[in-house]
């Protein structure tokens, strides 16, 4: 099947839309209370967007996507749009690594040269990858899947057939947030040429064993899950149920879209990235108007009773490798890990960072990348 590059040239006159809606952007009332307990503060909204409208400029980051390798393909019926990055380097190994919500490929802009062109940044060349950085069913410029079924099971295949498509018979798998629920299904497929994987999100819930018997450290990591669940989750429970009644607001209203997205980076990363960064990934969702299809993969995943397939009965076996950040909410102990994935060669406590490790703390994940994998390859 065809694999064609492509090039992002958005028209100026989708730009200069999006300027006149920030213009007429209607603000409701400042909360009620001090901090971000009801959402984002009117503030933070305000200051991003009249960055947004003054000073950002879409056209570097049409530049930088179009620059590293933009690709197409219809795989299942759906035509899934990637970055694939080649190495210079002769010994490449091809590393998979698929992005969340609220997160896209630029999550990982910051990885991409280290891992591609590891002397170039003060590495070891034997340590370099081929970058394979798809885009999830129904985000950014990847089709909206028209009918329901594009779950993380079903991304999964087509990843698994994308990477035979470019013809890497052998590699490894990443992935955090939905990407570490799509590398779990690639593993649990186990297909002939997955080398390995890594994750810096775990999906798997603790079993209520688990929870009686926890460590000290353990309680407080179920204590932290919990606030996120009860506080900071809300996101999710719209998506899983209900994705189109937000999906009018965030394809009407950049505002809206902003906050929708602003307000989980806010609540979960250790660190909010730059606040270009930060509308660089606003864009990705508001120029093909995928906020809404977006949304729906938590809705997909509720329709197929998903849950991690890495268990305790059923564990994954093959190699894995599995870092936790400490500002990440949903945090899992290497007990707990090293039960649903037998074949662990690597499991780090990371010394900073939050949900988006990639995009936050780039040079811990690529350290981290290269000591699990550099004995599997």
């Amino acid at each position: 099947m065809l694999v064609e590059p492509f090039l992002l040239s958005i028209p100026e006159a989708d730009l200069v839309d999006l300027h006149e809606r920030l213009a007429r952007v209607r603000w409701p009332d400042r909360e009620t209370v001090e901090g971000n307990q009801q959402g984002p503060q009117l503030t933070r909204l305000q200051e991003l967007v009249a960055r947004w409208r003054e000073g950002y400029d879409w056209r570097p980051t049409e530049h930088l996507l179009n620059g590293l390798g933009q690709y197409r393909t219809t795989i299942d019926g759906l035509e899934i749009a990637f970055l694939h990055v080649r190495s210079p380097e002769p010994g490449a190994v091809p590393l998979l690594m698929t992005h969340g919500w609220p997160g896209s490929v630029l999550e990982f802009r910051h990885v991409i040269g280290p891992l591609t062109d590891p002397a170039a940044h003060g590495g070891d060349p034997a340590d370099a990858f081929h970058l394979v950085l798809p885009t999830l069913p129904g985000f950014g410029f990847t089709q909206h899947p028209a009918g329901p079924g594009w779950n993380l099971a079903r991304t999964a295949e087509a990843w698994i057939e994308l990477m035979d498509r470019l013809g890497y018979p052998e590699y490894f798998a990443q992935g955090g947030d939905l990407g570490a629920g799509v590398t779990d299904e690639i593993a649990a497929r186990n297909p002939s040429g997955l080398r390995g994987i890594h994750l810096n999100f775990a999906m798997f819930r603790p079993t209520p064993e688990e929870h009686a018997e926890a460590t000290a450290a353990e309680k407080q990591m179920l204590a932290d899950a919990d606030y996120f669940w009860a506080n900071l989750s809300g996101y999710a429970a719209e998506q899983s149920t209900r994705p189109q009644t937000i999906g009018y607001s965030l394809a009407d209203s950049p505002t809206g879209l902003a906050a929708w997205i602003y307000s989980l980076i806010q609540d979960t990363a250790g660190t909010v990235p730059p606040l270009d960064e930060v509308l660089d990934n606003i864009m990705l969702y508001w120029l093909p108007n995928s906020g809404t299809s977006a949304a729906r993969m938590y809705w997909e995943m509720v329709q197929a009773h998903w849950s991690s397939p890495a268990g305790i009965e059923h564990p994954i076996t093959v190699p894995t490798g599995v870092a936790m950040a400490p500002r990440e909410h949903v945090r899992k102990s290497e007990r707990w890990v090293a039960r649903r994935y037998t074949n662990l060669v690597h499991f780090a406590e990371l010394p900073e960072g939050g949900h988006f490790t990639a995009w936050e703390q780039p040079h811990l994940l690529v350290d981290d990348l290269r000591t699990t994998f550099r004995g599997l390859r």
